[in-house]
């Protein structure tokens, strides 16, 4: 079943963070992760949240998830995002295919 890692991300150094974005991508796509949004503009609907950056990713599972995140390919990214940003991250369990939303 899918998996999405949803993130709030608030860049301190500029500069880090292109490189961040240059290196991520490949790490991400090796997993069978995909970006979903990355970066776009928000709108609050409800509440007070307004990230100043926000991205989605979706996997194939929680465990490629998981696995992309603690992964060697990840890790020279991950290092250059966490000393750039502040970052809020979660992994989030999906649907199965086909699944009825009404039910869980």
């Amino acid at each position: 079943m899918p998996a999405y890692v949803v993130v709030e991300i608030e860049v301190k150094d500029a500069e880090t963070y292109e490189r961040y974005k240059l290196l991520a991508p490949p790490a991400i796509a090796s997993y069978g992760g995909r970006y979903l949004a990355r970066g776009g503009a928000t709108e609050a609907l409800e509440g007070s949240w307004h990230p100043k950056r926000f991205v989605i990713l979706e996997f194939p599972s929680t465990e490629q998830a998981r696995a992309w995140w603690a992964s060697p390919e990840y890790a020279a990214a991950k290092a250059l995002r966490q000393a750039c940003t502040q970052t809020e991250m979660l992994l989030v369990e999906g649907l199965p295919p086909g699944a009825d939303p009404t039910r869980k």
